[in-house]
């Protein structure tokens, strides 16, 4: 996995140099539960802040290789952020007020178990022109977009909790249902400049569910493990299969269940 990352990375890197000053570059991964792809995600992130804050020692070579601002002698401003698709599940309670709300609990996960509305609101909003002027700028919200996260405490969203200032130029948004290709996730799927399908078999996506079900606790015994991933994690995964906006890049799961996520 840490191959494959840098070499995407190296690449998001080299299309960072075509990304117009006041444009953001917009990179969507997808996969079946347990393909890997918010590992994938959180290393691309950190290697492209990496790449930035080495070159922080000379500004002109930054500016030119990332298109953001450095200031001489410091770390240089992060570029790249991550956001994952969980921050928009629907809470507990609008799972309550659904009509079955067993069933809404029981397929928590599904895309019809999440706000595809906001999420669209989201991407539409970080398409809007860019004021790198006000990159360092934290006390002004106006050129801030916000995004939720998703608390397994809680088991539920946390609303405004991600930040995306002006100087978050690289956004790598992880989830299952990125470039879904029905309405409303249509829409955002059209907006992205990458769409990334992390590819794994069925058998190893089940393998590494359950063990991971058991581990964090979402699953009380080995059992329930296996019906959750039979019953509602594999039909996700076949419905995004049969119904994804078509892939730019295909990335084979790396074996290893430290990426199991």
């Amino acid at each position: 996995m840490d191959r494959v990352a840098d070499e995407l990375s190296q690449y998001l890197l080299d299309r960072f140099r075509r990304t117009p000053p006041d444009g953001r570059l917009l990179v969507g991964i997808a996969g079946v539960p347990a393909s890997g792809k918010s590992t994938l995600a959180r290393l691309i992130v950190e290697r492209v802040n990496k790449a930035a804050q080495s070159s922080s020692t000379d500004s002109v070579a930054a500016e030119n290789a990332l298109s953001a601002p450095v200031n001489e002698g410091t770390s240089a401003t992060p570029v790249a952020v991550y956001v994952g698709l969980d921050g928009w599940h629907l809470t507990r309670a609008q799972l309550d007020a659904m009509p079955d709300p067993k069933l809404a609990h029981d397929r928590r996960g599904a895309h019809w178990t999440f706000d595809g509305e906001e999420y669209v609101a989201f991407i539409r909003a970080l398409r809007k022109p860019v004021d790198l002027s006000h990159s360092t700028d934290t006390s002004s919200g106006s050129q801030i977009v916000y995004a939720p996260s998703f608390s397994h405490e809680k088991k539920d969203p946390v609303f405004d909790s991600i930040a995306i200032y002006p100087h978050h130029r690289l956004v790598i948004i992880e989830g299952l249902y990125t470039f879904l290709n029905i309405p409303p996730w249509s829409a955002a799927a059209e907006l992205l400049d990458e769409r990334w399908w992390v590819e794994i078999g069925e058998e190893e996506a089940e393998r590494r569910l359950v063990a991971r079900h058991v581990k964090t606790g979402v699953a009380k015994d080995m059992e329930e493990a296996i019906w959750r991933s039979r019953e509602n994690d594999a039909p996700n995964g076949r419905f995004i299969r049969e119904n994804m906006m078509q892939p730019t890049r295909v990335i084979r799961s790396v074996d290893d269940p430290t990426y199991s996520v």
